[in-house]
Parts: C-alpha cells; sequence; structure tokens
C-alpha cells in the first residue's frame, strides 16, 4: 500500500500500520473501543512503549484511581514494558480523584497542563468512558472540545472506550475522534476469537473488515497478516 503525504505516526501494532497507510494520522485523537478483556490498554500501552524505544515522550492518564505500581505489576508480563521507561519516556498521571469533584473545563485546564509539562508526541486516556458517566448531559460538548486541545497540543491521543452491551462503541466520543478502532471478541465454537477492524480513520485509505488478532507477552496485540 503507498504511503501517503500526511504525517503519520508509527502504531506500534504489528500488522496495523499496513492497514492504515503507514501510521496513525498526526496530530490526531483515535478511539480504541472493546468490551472488557479485548485488548484496549495493552493495545494503548505498546503504543507508548513502541515511541519510548524511539524516544518519543508518552504521557499515560488514567481515569480509574489506579495506583501506578499496580498498573506496572499487571503490564510487567509483557516483554515490550520496560520498568525503567516509567516516569522518564513514559509519564503516568492518575485523574481518577480529580473527575470526582471537578468540572469539565477544570479537567481540560489540569490535561492542558500536564500536557505543556511533558510535551508529549503520544498520549493516551484510559478509558475515557469513565469521564462520560460522571459527566452525563456535558460529555459531548466535553468531548470536543477536549479532542481539539489535544490536537492543538501536536500530539496524537489514543482514548480507549469501554463499548456497552449491544453496542459497537461508545457514541459520543466517535464524533468528534479522528479514528476509531474496534478490538472485538467473538465465541466460535469453544475457542474465543478476538478481531480489529478500522471502523474510521480520516485522510487514511484504511483496509476495511475485521482482522484476526492475538494478544503475546512478546509484542501485545498482534494483527495476524494471513488474513490480508
Amino acid at each position: 500500500m503507498a504511503q501517503s503525504a500526511f504525517p503519520r505516526i508509527e502504531s506500534g501494532i504489528p500488522g496495523l500500520d499496513e492497514m492504515i497507510e503507514g501510521g496513525f494520522p498526526f496530530p490526531s485523537v483515535i478511539l480504541v473501543a472493546g468490551s472488557a478483556g479485548s485488548g484496549k490498554t495493552t493495545f494503548a500501552q505498546k503504543f507508548l512503549f513502541a515511541g519510548a524505544e524511539k524516544g518519543e515522550q508518552g504521557l499515560f492518564f488514567s481515569t480509574l484511581s489506579e495506583p501506578a505500581q499496580w498498573m506496572l505489576r499487571y503490564a510487567a508480563q509483557f516483554e515490550f514494558v520496560k520498568p525503567e521507561y516509567y516516569g522518564k519516556e513514559v509519564i503516568y498521571c492518575d485523574l481518577g480523584t480529580l473527575l470526582r469533584k471537578c468540572t469539565g473545563q477544570e479537567l481540560l485546564d489540569y490535561i492542558d497542563q500536564k500536557v505543556a509539562e511533558v510535551m508529549p508526541q503520544r498520549i493516551v486516556i484510559d478509558p475515557i468512558t469513565v469521564v462520560g458517566t460522571m459527566m452525563k448531559d456535558d460529555y459531548r460538548v466535553f468531548a470536543f472540545d477536549l479532542t481539539t486541545h489535544l490536537k492543538n497540543w501536536q500530539a496524537t491521543t489514543l482514548l480507549t472506550g469501554e463499548a456497552r452491551p449491544g453496542e459497537m462503541y461508545p457514541a459520543e466520543m466517535s464524533y468528534a475522534v479522528d479514528g476509531v478502532i474496534l478490538l472485538m471478541l467473538s465465541d466460535e465454537g469453544d475457542a474465543r476469537r478476538k478481531y480489529v477492524e478500522v471502523l474510521k480513520m480520516r485522510g487514511t485509505n484504511h483496509l476495511t473488515g475485521k482482522q484476526s488478532v492475538d494478544i503475546t507477552r512478546k509484542d501485545g496485540v498482534i494483527v495476524l497478516k494471513a488474513r490480508f
């Protein structure tokens, strides 16, 4: 597939960049959506650590009030997770406590402040749907404002989103982002298989349809090339 003239940043996900003309648009905001256990956080972590390997700065916002040491404990099973990057090339920031008491504008201001401090090329907010649960009617306006702020900072951001039963992706955020990637689980006989689909990617001639994926300790999420 020919490379486009659009600035790109490599995803770090083996097999994915061939589907999206060499990588994610830069800058852009991408929604990675799926049900529990589909690999969203692993996908996002690989994105950050792949950048760290290239000397790119990463910033990970958690909305779940999960201590950094617990995140590192579970992530350490993957070979691509290098503990020495934490606090340096990969900065961890907990938004959980702030979310319980702040307005949407205050949250935006805080995110802006942290991005200005770190100046990352890669940002993750995991999961963004927690914010929607707390903001309710104000969430759609917040989603638009958030994506605008993030793109103005010249970074590519992954927002992970939990899909509720009966939906493919969180609809409120999908309107504001530049791309939507679905991570899906499917029961096939005695096996539960995983798939990825690039549903939307602005400025990109992307491969359509479901593609098989696997999750390994060495590489995290891998798109299986035998399917395309």
